[in-house]
């Protein structure tokens, strides 16, 4: 309960003073988080996975992308070779967080290597397994999820060459707990989550305002580079470079790469353009990932034309009909059959793509279609939905305008959550076209 409240008092200071938290204060709140993930969610999820031991082994400047996760506030890498061992003794209730390393890993992982004692790192490990015989050991390593893959060849092989015969045949990937590590959130997460999706919405509407875009006169890169500055003046980050790309009347839907590999450069802004964005940030950890849409008001015009409206509708009903098929249980790949079926069966031309969301910004977990892939994906489309996680809600549905003689594409992407009590967005959708200038 503490934590909690130290956390809302940090939320409070951003919400109030409008203001990112200082460094210190971020580190505070990061230490925080972490402790309630290794003291109450890691016993959960290693009983869930039936690991009794998991060791993570990395060097520095090389890091296993999961153990980067676990690292305190003050550390930005590993250092030498960091070995971090996490002990379940479900009969006793007691997990144990070891580092078998010069140095403790913050204040959740105490050293466990005497090195004036046992001066090889390796065998002070192998002391550390036997005395506590574990029955499974999890080591980090995955043919399908790429941070999942994170012993390297050199630090696997030494370790199996010391490791006695007797635990050689325990070693398993520990793929399902690293995974449930990564895409599970806590309550503080969540709460911190709330606020970071806002902060985000609320650049991107400062982004698709006059402030920034003078139709006529700003380019699309004009509101890309912004955002980059805009993001590096609050002191936040960028985890990919934002895209903002134009549809307009009398020009042809482009392949969906276009909007985010390949798209025109300092393309201008003109009056009757529907225009869109791809933009996420980093902050205390978490990452955002956010797709909306504006039109450029005409002269004449007062609202967008009905026909985009309508448009912009279809859209949020792939989104509702995608969301309400979510089920506890089922893989990636059954929630995207089942809701491109029901889309189309409602006279819809859905297109989904939705990848988990969170400590990283694709991050582990269930892969909800690619667009690319709208048959299912495999290996990480099998995947089952786990509570507690989240989601970017990414997807687009193909729309034709009479009125323009042509396809349109509507493409969102927003922090959706699962929980216990079902679906729910972060923190609210795009429901209606932002306009340019804003509607009076």
């Amino acid at each position: 309960m503490k934590n909690l409240i130290l956390v809302t008092i940090f939320l409070f200071s951003i919400t109030i003073q409008s203001q990112i938290l200082k460094q210190r204060e971020r580190a505070a709140a990061i230490d925080m988080v972490l402790k309630e993930r290794f003291d109450n969610l890691l016993p959960q999820l290693m009983d869930r996975t039936e690991f009794d031991m998991w060791i993570l082994i990395s060097r520095e400047y090389n890091e296993d992308p999961v153990l980067k996760t676990m690292l305190p506030a003050t550390w930005l890498n590993a250092r030498r070779r960091t070995i971090l061992v996490f002990y379940r003794d479900k009969v006793k209730n007691t997990i144990e967080k070891m580092a078998v390393a010069r140095y403790s890993v913050g204040k959740n992982i105490d050293s466990a290597w005497d090195k004036e004692k046992q001066p090889d790192q390796w065998k002070a490990l192998i002391d550390i397994i036997s005395k506590r015989n574990p029955q499974k050991i999890g080591i980090n390593y995955s043919k399908d999820f790429g941070i999942l893959d994170g012993i390297v060849k050199t630090d696997y092989e030494e370790f199996m060459e010391v490791l006695p015969q007797e635990y050689k045949s325990r070693v398993a990937s520990a793929e399902k707990l690293a995974i449930a590590w990564i895409e599970t959130r806590v309550q503080q997460e969540m709460e911190i989550y709330k606020e970071l999706v806002k902060i985000t919405h609320d650049i991107i509407e400062e982004a698709f305002s006059t402030s920034v875009i003078q139709p006529g006169t700003t380019t699309t890169d004009d509101v890309v580079w912004w955002l980059r500055q805009k993001v590096t003046d609050m002191g936040l980050k960028t985890w990919f470079h934002p895209t903002v790309d134009i549809q307009r009347s009398g020009e042809v839907l482009k392949s969906h790469i276009v909007s985010f590999s390949d798209r025109p450069k300092d393309k201008v802004i003109r009056p009757g353009d529907l225009i869109h964005c791809d933009f996420g940030i980093t902050y205390l950890r978490l990452n955002t990932d956010c797709q909306q849409h504006a039109y450029i008001l005409r002269n004449e015009e007062t609202s967008p034309p009905e026909y985009l409206v309508k448009a912009f509708t279809d859209g949020n009903r792939v989104q509702d009909i995608f969301t309400s098929n979510f089920e506890t249980g089922k893989t990636g790949n059954e929630i995207l059959l089942k809701s491109l079926e029901q889309g189309k069966t409602e006279g819809l031309k859905p297109s989904i793509y939705t990848h988990p969301l969170g400590l990283y910004g694709h991050s582990a977990g269930p892969t909800i279609g690619m667009w690319d892939s709208q048959g299912g994906v495999q290996g990480t489309g099998d995947y089952q939905l786990y509570e507690n996680t989240v989601y970017a809600i990414e997807l687009n549905t193909t729309v034709n305008l009479p009125e323009w003689k042509k396809d349109i594409r509507i493409m969102l992407e927003e922090a959706g959550f699962w929980g216990e009590s079902g679906f729910r967005y972060v923190n609210e959708r795009q429901t209606e076209l932002i306009t340019i200038p804003k509607r009076k």
